[in-house]
């Protein structure tokens, strides 16, 4: 060989070691690798494997083989043989170690078990932690990396990516972790795959979003090329590669909305956090709890917020959290700039959006709780009825942000609900409220929910019901929001039909306050007018309707004498009847049982003449409800039979529910208490099953009242008190003042004569308030209760109770006031 070929030869061996050598030489010869493989009488990975230093100390016959091949002289053999034995002695590449974490890793127990599960087991080669930033992939990745050091022999590589600005700086980064310093980096991917070669090995990616379409390209070749090679990325938005597997890393799991909140993980981290800090809030764990449910257990932002307890005590930190997340800053100052603030976090996901993605990403956030693909069309694209393209785009736009960890999908019921966590959707409103299509985005939102509501109040009395009181609770929030436009602009007509639409689930879910603020408020933006007159109507209805439901009498009856006189004049004689039940409501509640069945009779007559069947069957009902309250209970179980049989035909499950309540309180009054509990555990299921509260307080109520006649005294306490908490939050105070009677009538019974009194005094406190007598039928038990009270005790003794029951509050009454015990089960206070 040439004395230039011989300075080449010296060159190799000083910087490229053996490998490099022997690669020189073969390139020297014009030789492949399958070449000099077969000349060697070698495998071509052999050659391979020593060309790359996968494969060190080749033995003196394999050195032989090869010098042969190659045709070298003497002083070649002896610079390969040199080459060789200084590469065995000289160190083995240094892979990157994955760092050693800062802290303890909290809460992730499940999630560790399930992706190392995943990776050991090689159910996949590939797995991508993903999650919005701050939801802790890299800690979580950091976790597993260490847990399967065991199941890679040829050890676990970390490859940070954080620091790269440069997409093209990819393969660079993972030759540097595994230790590989290339001299020909047009083939970097195909040298990285060469020094890997068969090696069990596990590459673990950190922060790949900013460069994800390079590490996904970089991981399917090395995982094609390397058939022991398994890799763990962490992801903000998915590499979309053969062979990916998804774990969406979660928020910390919350505590439950409890008055004894547990230790749940999110918990455990703000305390831990806090505790590093120099302040321990293990005393204030309620206070804790709504700070992380209110950050929905994001540990960057647990971690930001506890951060936060070295100035502000923990009750200022809950408050300031309710307006904004701003306070949310000042991380480690080790740390890099998206991760020592959430905004930060946020700002870096959205830096990486392209233009139509950002534009998606700010209308969004004007969904509050959620949204649905169609909600999200009409949106982006204005149109009442979004078409397939429209559709499609939108379901385009959403993908994309959902695969980059900016929207998270629910599936309930064979239906994919989208939603920002809060704070990703306070910076999206920021976002928003920068651009000019802020207007027009919001009277959208509001007008898709406006259309949703009437499309609900035509479903709300039908087989249907139950799905869209579903549909419509999951959307309450939104609902919420598309009210608050109404109002705040000022839009009278959309108002007034948002608020008419949903005065029927409002009464059906509970929400009597809300829903008579939204109508009153509506109804007060605009005078009667012949183009609204059909939804002042509606209006006026509902507020009436929810007025009586508080058993505010007097507003009722306004409310409602005013929609009979909008639907007379309408000639609407549905409207008219379905008016007609509900001024015989008020009347049935105030114990005028003529006026209720005269009423109730015309509604009748009404919905006959339209063919109104499900009309007629609520007028059976009423007629009967009134009867067995004035004590008539045969003419009651035929008038609530029929409505019952209708109902089921029908598939109304509210008025189902009702038919069955009232079946089983006729039952009960006539002493037949085992078909009463039947007829009333069939009420109570469904109406649980609805949400229907009103139904789930009365099948209560009843229930409680066959255990007491069954002498069942405890069991009757705790369903009487079931039922004093749902009709007191519904605002029933008619129901609650029977309760608070059945209540006395246990304590009696059980020897607490002074404590019955107080009950008895609290009931006819109420009564007096809102003029309703004691139903006819109550009166017997009613009575006999009062009067066993009046002889047991002295009459100042029953004055002094029954006067501080008159002038407890409701909310204090159904607490043991002024008779607390320190034993908090409540049967036992009784």
């Amino acid at each position: 060989m040439s004395s230039d070929g011989s300075r080449r030869g010296s060159d190799d061996v000083q910087g490229a070691g053996f490998g490099g050598l022997l690669r020189r030489h073969r390139r020297d010869a014009g030789l492949s690798q399958e070449g000099l493989a077969e000349l060697a009488g070698l495998s071509v990975d052999a050659i391979a494997a020593l060309e790359r230093g996968r494969r060190r100390a080749p033995r003196a016959h394999t050195l032989r083989l090869l010098a042969d091949a190659l045709r070298l002289n003497s002083a070649e053999r002896t610079q390969l043989t040199t080459s060789a034995r200084n590469d065995t002695e000289s160190p083995q590449p240094v892979l990157r170690r994955p760092p050693a974490p800062p802290n303890e890793l909290i809460g992730r127990t499940v999630e560790l078990t399930a992706t190392k599960r995943l990776l050991s087991q090689r159910i996949t080669r590939l797995l991508t932690l993903t999650g919005p930033g701050g939801v802790g992939k890299t800690r979580l990745a950091m976790a597993v990396a260490a847990e399967l050091s065991d199941d890679f022999p040829d050890s676990v590589c970390w490859v940070p990516l954080a620091s790269l600005t440069n997409a093209e700086r990819v393969a660079p980064a993972v030759a540097a972790s595994i230790g590989l310093h290339p001299m020909d980096s047009t083939r970097l991917i195909e040298e990285i795959a060469e020094q890997i070669g068969q090696r069990t090995l596990l590459l673990v990616f950190d922060n790949c979003s900013h460069v994800v379409s390079s590490v996904g390209q970089v991981c399917a070749a090395l995982l094609e090329s390397c058939p022991n090679l398994s890799i763990l990325a962490a992801s903000r938005e998915l590499l979309r590669v053969p062979g990916e597997n998804v774990y969406v890393v979660p928020p910390l799991a919350l505590p439950p909305e409890a008055d004894e909140p547990e230790v749940s993980a999110a918990v455990r981290l703000f305390v831990d956090r806090a505790s590093a800090r120099g302040y321990d809030p293990a005393g204030q764990l309620e206070q804790v709890a709504r700070v992380v449910r209110r950050l929905e257990g994001m540990p960057l932002a647990i971690e930001l917020a506890a951060a936060r307890t070295n100035v502000m005590t923990i009750e200022e930190l809950a408050g300031e959290l309710e307006t904004s997340f701003g306070i949310l800053a000042g991380g480690d100052r080790t740390a890099s700039p998206r991760q020592q603030s959430m905004r930060g976090a946020i700002e870096w996901s959205h830096d990486l959006l392209t233009p139509a993605e950002r534009d998606v990403f700010a209308q969004l956030s004007v969904f509050v709780g959620g949204w649905t693909l169609g909600a999200a069309a009409m949106v982006m694209s204005g149109d009442a009825a979004p078409g397939p393209v429209a559709r499609a785009e939108a379901l385009d736009l959403t993908g994309r942000l959902v695969d980059k960890s900016l929207i998270r999908v629910t599936r309930h019921r064979g239906v994919a609900r989208y939603y920002m966590l809060a704070v990703i959707r306070e910076f999206a409103a920021d976002r928003l409220q920068t651009t000019s299509s802020v207007d027009e985005a919001v009277r959208r939102h509001a007008h898709f929910y406006i259309g949703l509501a009437e499309q609900a109040e035509r479903e709300l009395r039908g087989a249907n019901q139950e799905e869209w009181l579903e549909r419509l609770q999951s959307e309450l929030d939104n609902l919420r929001a598309a009210m608050a436009w109404a109002l705040q602009t000022r839009s009278a007509g959309e108002a007034l039909r948002l608020s008419g639409a949903l005065w029927l689930f409002c009464y059906l879910r509970g929400h009597y306050a809300e829903g008579s603020q939204w109508l009153e408020r509506s109804l007060a933006l605009l005078p009667a007018a012949d183009e609204a007159a059909p939804a002042l109507a509606k209006a006026n209805l509902g507020a009436g309707m929810l007025a009586f439901l508080q058993c505010e009498y007097d507003v009722a009856t306004t409310r409602l004498q005013t929609a009979l006189t909008q639907y007379k004049e309408l000639k609407d004689s549905a409207g008219t009847a379905l008016v007609l039940q509900r001024l015989g409501g008020v009347a049935r509640e105030r114990g005028d049982y003529a006026t209720a069945e005269t009423l109730n009779c015309q509604s009748y007559d009404l919905f006959e003449e339209v063919g109104d069947q499900s009309g007629m069957s609520w007028a059976h009902n009423h007629l009967g409800f009134a009867a067995w309250l004035r004590g008539d209970l045969d003419v009651a179980a035929r008038r609530c039979g029929r409505a019952r049989d209708s109902f089921r035909v029908l598939g109304d499950g509210e008025g189902l529910a009702w038919s069955l309540i009232s079946l089983g309180a006729i039952a009960q009054y006539k002493g037949e208490l085992v078909e009463a509990e039947g007829l009333l555990q069939e009420s109570l299921t469904l109406s649980q099953r609805l949400g229907y509260r009103e139904g789930v307080a009365w099948s209560l109520n009843q229930l409680g009242i066959v255990e007491r006649r069954r002498g069942l005294t405890e069991r009757a306490v705790h369903l009487l008190d079931e039922s004093l908490a749902e009709h007191r939050d519904l605002g029933d105070r008619w129901r609650s003042a029977s309760v608070l009677e059945e209540l006395a009538a246990v304590a009696q019974h059980r020897g607490r004569s002074e404590y019955a009194a107080f009950l008895l005094g609290a009931a006819d406190g109420v009564r007096e308030v809102i003029q309703a007598p004691v139903p006819e039928v109550e009166k017997p038990d009613y009575l006999a209760t009062r009067s066993a009270v009046e002889e047991s005790l002295e009459r100042r003794a029953f004055r002094t109770a029954w006067s501080a029951g008159r002038s407890a509050p409701l909310a204090a009454v159904a607490d043991g006031y002024p008779f607390p015990s320190p034993d908090p089960d409540r049967s036992r206070r009784l």
